[in-house]
């Protein structure tokens, strides 16, 4: 399985971001998908979730904000991000089957 992560960058407080993420790899349908964060100085953090039902599961910090998607015919993973606050600067990893993408770094400031 590969994974390769893209759409972060710079951003101010209240603006938005979209991450995508491209997988490669057999039966990826039938897994869950994932977006974590990394600041820091901190520990790696799950963002947000969908499993292969499409239900979803968000981190209580970007609930609200936050929304994961997944495309199973391009065996994309997408996550929009609204809102943006300062804290959530970090580099952005997807995951699936156990497999991590290589990161992206979203940078919040004014």
């Amino acid at each position: 399985v590969q994974l390769q992560a893209s759409g972060g960058g710079l951003a101010q407080p209240g603006g938005s971001l979209r991450l995508s993420c491209a997988a490669s790899g057999p039966n990826l349908d039938y897994h869950a998908m994932a977006w974590f964060r990394q600041a820091p100085g901190k520990e790696r953090e799950r963002v947000a979730c969908i499993n292969s039902a499409f239900n979803t599961h968000y981190a209580d910090s970007v609930k609200g904000r936050f929304t994961i998607s997944r495309d199973n015919a391009k065996n994309m993973v997408y996550l929009e991000m609204n809102s943006l606050k300062i804290e959530d600067t970090a580099v952005y990893y997807c995951n699936t089957a156990g497999h991590w993408g290589q990161g992206t770094q979203v940078t919040v400031s004014s």
